[in-house]
């Protein structure tokens, strides 16, 4: 029983650690150039091209909550599902940091609300201090089980807050 606490302990501690390092790695390699001397590769063609919401959907998170660049990405091999945005106004985008409030992400396709995990010694996944003007935020959603999958359409539910039709990248 102990041994198993502790493998448990350690595995989210693990997904915790990767989850962050991602999070603050990924700007960096985002935009860092190809080596000198050698020509940057094509990207392979893809036919996955997710339909983002509409001009309107976004000018009304914008104006209403007071955040734009949604974002939902499956992460960790399929297991996390990242929620992001960028707040454009603190006050109107209090409610989607506040740690009273359990968001919930829902894919109606595959009949499934995820929460966001408590891990023992770090919290919940997700950030949950006073908003900044121009600064992003995320939150963590388990996907055991990986039912929520690259290209499905998704709602987020903070509070108030719902997002609909967001595709999971």
């Amino acid at each position: 029983m102990f041994d198993h606490k502790v493998r448990l302990g350690a595995a989210t501690m693990l997904v915790a650690g990767l989850l962050a390092g991602g999070i603050l790695a990924s700007p960096a390699e985002a935009q860092s150039p190809a080596p000198a001397g050698q020509p940057a590769a094509a990207a392979a063609p893809s036919r996955y091209q997710p339909n983002r919401f509409s001009r309107r959907a976004e000018m009304h998170y914008g104006l209403v909550w007071g955040v734009d660049l949604l974002s939902v990405k499956s992460v960790e091999s399929g297991e996390v599902i990242r929620f992001s945005y960028r707040v454009l106004d603190a006050d109107k985008a209090k409610q989607l940091n506040d740690k009273m409030i359990e968001p919930s992400l829902i894919d109606p396709q595959a009949g499934v609300s995820l929460v966001i995990p408590a891990l023992e010694k770090v919290g919940k996944l997700r950030q949950s201090g006073t908003p900044e003007a121009g600064k992003s935020y995320w939150m963590a959603f388990s996907n055991k089980g990986r039912l929520v999958k690259r290209g499905d359409r998704v709602n987020v539910v903070i509070g108030q807050f719902r997002a609909d039709g967001l595709v999971v990248d």
